[in-house]
């Protein structure tokens, strides 16, 4: 009997887990969508695999933890399912918002929601990529967890 099935590996304590939840969107032009987060917004470049003109996978790492993926748009893949681009959104952690949100801001890129102070302790700013996906930048972790109860 397999009894691993079902288990998670349990991080030393302090330790931070590694992301386990992937934003994933499709892209008309998934080469330039790829160009503007890497060059343009600061992800970083950590596989991309071609089939021909095509991007079949991508996967794009925040320097401050986690990441996204993506590929070109196929209606047909799946069985349809996949999502249509541009219609994807995203919060993504950052220390540096004042500093990314001025970098985006002269580098041109669409500001959907200005750099503004939230009630609940973050300080964010939106923005459009070329496929018209919503990324949201900021301070934000989200609230702890509740301790684990046995």
């Amino acid at each position: 009997m397999d009894t691993t099935q079902g288990t998670t590996q349990t991080p030393a304590p302090g330790a931070t887990p590694a992301p386990t939840i992937w934003p994933t969107l499709q892209a008309e032009d998934a080469l330039a969508l790829i160009d503007f987060f890497v060059d343009t917004v600061g992800f970083l470049r950590t596989a991309v695999y071609e089939d021909g003109d095509r991007v079949a996978h991508a996967q794009l790492d925040w320097p401050e933890g986690g990441g996204i993926m993506l590929g070109s748009y196929d209606p047909e893949a799946a069985g349809g399912t996949c999502g249509t681009p541009g219609t994807s959104g995203a919060y993504v952690v950052t220390d540096q918002v004042d500093a990314l949100y001025g970098r985006l801001t002269a580098a041109g890129v669409k500001i959907i929601s200005g750099i503004e102070d939230k009630p609940y302790g973050s300080r964010e700013f939106g923005i459009a990529d070329p496929e018209g996906n919503r990324w949201f930048f900021g301070t934000y972790r989200g609230e702890p967890r509740p301790p684990e109860t046995p």
